[in-house]
């Protein structure tokens, strides 16, 4: 056996953790995304297929109806409650990070049935979208009330970006209200930087130099 395999064993916590291919009870389908919905219409008590198949269409839905049957059936025979499978962390962190507008109905449906479901990630959201608002709006002298915020809050890990940002606040509130930024030195600096790649580590400064000063 390869260690992959080994490792596979050893991890799997139960028998469904290694199925793999056609054997795989969780792989990804285009009605993933639209379950939560179907799940919310279930409870209230909608449970015809076909209409909610008409309800998810116009949201995006470009699967066929046969999946839509498929999952209804399965929640009125499975002994067991069938729910949609929650996303993975990278999704639900491009949502939290993703401007309110920019998502579909569906991705704030499920990211709203997330937040109430864990109030620490809640507050946390609340209190990125309001960093990013004074960062991109320009609104430094907001900072020292976001700070006080995040202290209030049970957040270690955001606890610790305060008291940095807090060593630095003049600083930091320059940053977020004054128009200038070191992006030009920044993209010089990477210029430099892939001028030096591509030379390999082969040629000395003088040649560096020559190079930088010539290049278009």
């Amino acid at each position: 056996m390869t260690h992959r395999t080994v490792k596979s064993l050893a991890d799997a916590a139960k028998p469904e953790d290694l199925f793999r291919g056609q054997w795989q009870h969780n792989r990804t389908s285009v009605l993933d995304e639209y379950k939560v919905y179907l799940d919310e219409r279930w409870d209230e008590g909608c449970t015809n297929a076909w209409k909610l198949w008409e309800e998810i269409v116009p949201l995006g839905y470009r699967g066929s109806y046969g999946r839509v049957s498929a999952y209804l059936r399965e929640k009125r025979t499975s002994p067991r409650p069938v729910a949609a499978q929650p996303p993975a962390p990278r999704v639900v962190t491009r949502w939290i990070l993703s401007r309110p507008e920019k998502l579909t109905e569906i991705e704030q449906l499920r990211l709203k049935t997330i937040l109430a479901n864990c109030p620490e990630l809640d507050a946390l959201t609340g209190h990125m979208r309001s960093f990013a608002q004074m960062l991109t709006e320009r609104q430094g002298e907001r900072l020292p009330q976001w700070l006080d915020a995040v202290r209030r809050d049970d957040l270690p890990s955001l606890h610790t970006l305060a008291a940095g940002i807090e060593r630095d606040r003049d600083a930091v509130i320059a940053g977020l209200t004054l128009p200038w930024n070191s992006g030009v030195v920044e993209g010089h600096i990477n210029r430099i930087k892939m001028l030096k790649r591509q030379m390999f580590g082969r040629a000395g400064f003088a040649l560096l130099r020559k190079r930088d000063l010539l290049a278009p």
